[in-house]
C-alpha cells in the first residue's frame, strides 16, 4: 500500500495545485521560469511542467487542449448505458499528462503538432475503450471512454513465464484495465515500475483511479518496450529515424506505425481490417472535432499499417508489455 499511498499523495498535491491554478483564472498568471543549461534554454511551468526541460518552454497541454474539447471527444462516456459512468474526466487526464509533459508528451514542437499528438494518443484510447459498436446515438465514434475494464473476463491472465520477474500476486487477476487496456501480469508489472505504482500487487488501481489509468496509458505511449524499437511518441513527433529494414518493412514516422509498435500484428500487416480502421477513424474524427481538420492527418499511406511488417510478430519471443 505504500506505493499507492505515495502515488495518491502526489496526485492529490498536483490536483490541489491544479485547482489553485484554475481558480486563479488566466494563463497570464502561470509562472514560467527560464534558465540556460549547457547553453540550452530550459523552462518550468508551474505544476503542469514541473521540472527543468526544453519542452516546458512550449505551451502546455492545458494551453492547447481545453475541458470543452475533452468533453466533445468523449461526449457519451457518462451516458446511462456506458460502463464507467463518472470515472473519466479532463482533470485526471491533465494530472496524468503532467508526469510526461517535461519529457515531450503534448509539448513537442508547435501548437499544431502538440494538438495532433494529443489527438493521436486519445484516438487510441477512444478506440480501445469504446462501446460504440452496439449503439447508434451520437455515432460509434462518440463512445470512447465507455469502459475502464474488461467485462466478463474469461481468465486471470497470469503467465508463469515471468514468475521470477513479475510473479502473480495471490488472488490478483490481470484482465484488461485502463485507458489503453493492460493485460497480463508482466504488463502490469512493467507499467507499475514505469509510473511508480505497485500495479502488480494491486491491478485494481487502474479501475479505481482515472489519473493512474491515464498515467499507465501515457507511459506506454512514451516508452520504448525494446531498445531497438521506438516509442509511439518518438514515431509520431518525428524523433525516430527508420532503418533500412524499417523502410523495407514499410514502417515510417507515421500514425500508422504507432499502431504497429503498440499492437503489432494484432492490428497491422493484415490488410484493411476493422481494428486498424477503427483507430484511424477515431483519429480523423478527433482532428475534426479539435478544429485541426482531418486533412492535417496526411495521406492514407501515413495513416494505415495494413501492409507493414509487425515490429513484434506473435511468433517472436514474448516481452513485457506485449499484448
Amino acid at each position: 500500500m505504500a506505493d499507492f499511498s505515495k502515488a495518491t499523495a502526489l496526485i492529490l498535491m498536483a490536483a490541489l495545485l491544479a485547482n489553485l491554478a484554475l481558480m486563479a483564472g488566466a494563463d497570464d498568471d502561470k509562472e514560467i521560469r527560464v534558465r540556460k543549461h549547457k547553453g540550452k534554454k530550459e523552462c518550468i511551468q508551474g505544476w503542469e511542467c514541473s521540472w527543468w526541460s526544453r519542452y516546458c518552454c512550449n505551451q502546455t497541454i492545458s494551453d492547447v487542449f481545453a475541458v470543452y474539447q475533452f468533453e466533445n471527444l468523449f461526449s457519451k462516456r457518462n451516458s446511462p448505458i456506458a460502463h464507467a459512468v463518472g470515472f473519466w474526466d479532463y482533470r485526471s487526464f491533465i494530472l496524468a499528462a503532467a508526469m510526461f509533459e517535461p519529457l515531450g508528451f503534448g509539448t513537442t514542437g508547435g501548437k499544431l503538432l502538440q494538438m495532433k499528438e494529443v489527438a493521436a494518443f486519445l484516438s487510441h484510447v477512444g478506440a480501445k475503450t469504446s462501446c460504440g459498436d452496439g449503439v447508434i446515438t451520437g455515432g460509434p465514434l462518440a463512445w470512447g471512454l465507455c469502459f475502464n475494464r474488461e467485462m466478463s473476463p474469461m481468465q486471470d491472465y497470469c503467465d508463469d513465464f515471468y514468475k521470477y520477474l513479475y510473479p502473480c500476486a495471490p488472488g490478483a487477476s490481470y484482465y484488461g484495465r485502463g485507458a489503453l487496456p493492460i493485460y497480463w501480469n508482466y504488463n502490469y508489472g512493467a507499467a507499475g515500475e514505469g509510473i511508480k505504482v505497485d500495479l502488480l500487487h494491486h491491478p485494481e488501481y487502474l479501475e479505481q483511479n482515472a489519473t493512474i489509468a491515464f498515467q499507465a496509458a501515457i507511459w506506454r505511449w512514451m516508452t520504448r518496450i525494446k531498445k531497438d524499437q521506438p516509442s509511439a511518441h518518438e514515431i509520431f513527433v518525428g524523433d525516430w529515424k527508420p532503418t533500412k529494414n524499417d523502410t523495407l518493412a514499410k514502417r515510417g514516422p507515421t500514425f500508422g506505425t504507432t499502431m504497429n509498435v503498440l499492437y503489432g500484428e494484432y492490428t497491422c500487416g493484415q490488410g484493411d481490417i476493422n481494428p486498424m480502421n477503427t483507430i484511424i477513424s477515431h483519429y480523423l474524427y478527433y482532428l475534426d472535432l479539435l478544429g485541426i481538420g482531418r486533412e492535417q492527418a496526411g495521406p492514407n499511406e501515413d495513416l494505415t499499417c495494413a501492409e507493414q511488417e509487425a515490429f513484434n510478430p506473435a511468433s517472436s519471443p514474448k516481452t513485457a508489455t506485449s499484448s
